[in-house]
């Protein structure tokens, strides 16, 4: 039996809390989805146990998440499913994610539905997970490590969400270039879809860019950066519906 942590996250909070839960089992090999090399055949077995996590990106599950794992065989391997949001709502991401696993021959067992930090608008759900989440993510984590141990678990996992999914076109906050770019190419190097141009930094495909924020979380000169009028008309159309603690959703 092998373990594995696989996850989508540009900016690191959904990879920290798949780590919360695989960090319950037995150690384990680690697949980043983040990286443009990950998109390899990958076979499971029935003995292996995953915890795949990917960030809510408008209710849905990264499309670029979705095709690094497209050659994957489950062969029944048991999942426990992790969605990561910015204190919004996570809509259909949980089921997407859920069928489109089930339709590579995993088995989705548990799920969990966790707040974290908002990748762009740092205001809401600041801090999290914390102290609490964490606690009830590492509790969870070992109630599904017992179930699986002692085989108690449903055959089927129902889910919140809809199909078909909610339609997602992308936001309109795109990073920008500052004056203290320095051309190392980091950025180019690591951004997910390859939105950079790798020979010139300071130019960004605007239509292929997720907004996933990663090129400013990774810029070691602080070079990139949203635009302030957009970013705050943003955060004042979501602070009704993000400002208000939600709690973690666990299911199995």
């Amino acid at each position: 039996m092998s373990t594995y942590q696989i996850y989508f996250s540009p900016t690191q909070h959904t990879e920290r809390i798949t780590e919360i839960i695989t960090n319950t089992f037995e150690s384990s090999s680690k697949i980043d989805l983040t990286d443009k090399m990950s998109a390899t055949s990958k076979i499971f077995s029935e003995e292996d146990i995953c915890i795949i996590g990917v960030p809510s990106y408008g209710g849905r599950v990264p499309s670029i998440a979705l095709e690094r794992m497209n050659h994957y065989q489950g062969n029944n391997a048991k999942v426990i499913l992790l969605v990561s949001y910015g204190n919004r709502a996570y809509e259909d991401t949980l089921k997407e994610l859920q069928e489109f696993l089930t339709s590579k021959g995993f088995q989705c067992i548990a799920a969990i539905a966790t707040v974290a930090e908002h990748s762009i608008m740092h205001q809401f759900a600041t801090g999290r997970p914390d102290m609490q989440d964490k606690k009830e993510l590492i509790e969870f984590a070992e109630k599904i490590r017992s179930k699986i141990k002692e085989n108690e678990f449903s055959k089927e996992l129902h889910l919140p969400g809809n199909n078909p999914y909610r339609e997602y076109h992308g936001v309109p906050l795109k990073p920008k270039v500052g004056k203290q770019c320095s051309m190392c190419g980091i950025c180019a190097n690591k951004c997910p879809v390859g939105a950079i141009d790798v020979n010139n930094p300071k130019v960004t495909n605007k239509d292929m860019c997720i907004s996933c924020m990663r090129c400013i979380e990774i810029c070691p000169s602080h070079a990139r950066e949203v635009s302030d009028l957009k970013l705050k008309i943003a955060a004042t159309q979501m602070k009704k519906t993000c400002s208000d603690r939600k709690e973690n959703e666990l299911f199995y």
